[in-house]
Parts: C-alpha cells; structure tokens; sequence
C-alpha cells in the first residue's frame, strides 16, 4: 500500500475523516470387548515360552489391559475428535474477516494517529474495497455465511461454530453503531470528542484481538474462546 492509499468510506471520509485528522494532531470407547478369551489365551502360550506362570497377577493384568482396548475404537475416536483438516482450519477462519472489515469505522483515528497500521491490512485492500464498493455487499457475506456455512450440515461443527463466532461478532459491532447515530448528530468537539476518540479505539482494538485470536485459533485447529459470542455458538451449532 503507497503512503497515499486509504481505506473506502465510510471509516476515512467525509465530516467525520476531518474530526479524525484534527484530533490526532493532538497530543466414549468404541466397539466390543468379544475376542478377549482369545487374547488372554494368545498371551497365555506366549508366556509359557518365556517361562511365565499364566495364572500369575502379572499375566492376568497384563491381559485385562490388552482386552480393554477394543478393535477400531482408537480409530473411530480419531475420526471424531481428532484435528481438524487443514481445508477445514483455511475455512473456519475466513469468516473472521467479516467483523474485521466492519470494525474498520471504528479504527480510523488508529489510522490517522498510526498510519503503520494501514501496512499491516494492505494484503487486504482488494477485498476491503469490494466489501464497500458494491450496493449491500456486507449483507450478502452475512447471509451467505450463514447459510452456506453455519446452517450447512456438510460442513463440520468446527467450521459453523466458528462461523457462527464470527457473524455473532460482527452482529455486536452494530450496536454502537446504532447508538453513535442516534447520539452523535453532528461531530463531537471538547472532552465529548476525546471520549469519543477512546471509545472507537476501544472498540477497535477489541475487535481486531478477537479477530486475530480467531483465525489463529482456527488455524491451529481450535476454537476461539471470544467473550460475549462462544456461550451462543456452543448452545446454537450442534
């Protein structure tokens, strides 16, 4: 990104770009246990060879331990709980950017007070600019993220639970938005505007730790704990 590159609106323009800019120039075990005689008796003759005493304690512990593992139980428990697929870690954390791009309003006096920043998001200006350039293109992502991925029973559960995090997330970021509408009529000025300034950066910064903590969580084959969203993904995805 060139030094005079800049985000879409609405986060850099307008009234409120020149507020920004004014005010950073301040300071179950599976399977059946069937076949265990025949096992017990396997050991048994093998015993005999090393000069082992088959009714001994040793023997019978050592032949309750290998019955105890019952045949493909190790294996359906892998395919049930084990780590997810790298396809499945790529496509659990794209949902992620979603509250990204939707908590770029709030960060726009990080921006101006530190452009270095905008560096770190450059490998994202294609898709933030076709997120903000086209008529109801964050509502068709929503919508098409929830139901083509958290209400789609072909994925797994651990890409429509972080689906469903990532869209739980973006749904909170609307409400200050809702209340900086209804209480900001025009642009704050004095201590209502450095308020101002910290809350947004607040909310920023929240976001962009969720964010991160989610799609490295999910590459890593985990799932994001995030406050406020993981209580109501757990009891939502099945």
């Amino acid at each position: 990104m060139s030094a005079t590159t800049r985000f879409p609106a609405p986060f850099m323009t307008g009234p409120w770009g020149r507020v920004a800019k004014a005010a950073m120039s301040r300071p179950t075990p599976c399977g059946s246990f069937a076949g265990s005689r025949h096992v017990q008796g396997q050991m048994a003759s093998h015993y005999y060879t090393l000069g082992i005493v088959p009714s001994s304690p040793m023997v019978h512990h050592a032949a309750r331990n290998q019955s105890a593992v019952p045949r493909g139980g190790l294996v359906l428990r892998a395919q049930r709980g084990g780590n997810p697929q790298v396809a499945d870690r790529v496509v659990s954390s794209l949902p992620y950017l979603i509250p990204l791009f939707d908590g770029l309003r709030y960060g726009k006096f990080i921006f101006v007070q530190y452009p270095a920043v905008q560096y770190v998001l450059a490998p994202l200006q294609p898709l933030i600019s076709l997120y903000f350039g086209f008529p109801f293109a964050s509502l068709v992502v929503f919508f098409g993220v929830y139901a083509g991925i958290i209400n789609n029973q072909s994925f797994s559960r651990f890409v429509r639970l972080n689906a469903l995090q990532a869209v739980l997330l973006s749904v909170i970021l609307i409400l200050p938005g809702l209340l900086e509408s209804v209480f900001l009529q025009s642009p704050p000025r004095g201590t209502a505007l450095q308020i101002y300034i910290q809350l947004s950066n607040a909310i920023w910064l929240f976001t962009s730790v969720c964010v991160a903590y989610g799609i490295g969580a999910s590459l890593a084959g985990r799932v994001a704990q995030l406050p406020f969203v993981s209580s109501a993904a757990e009891a939502q995805v099945r």
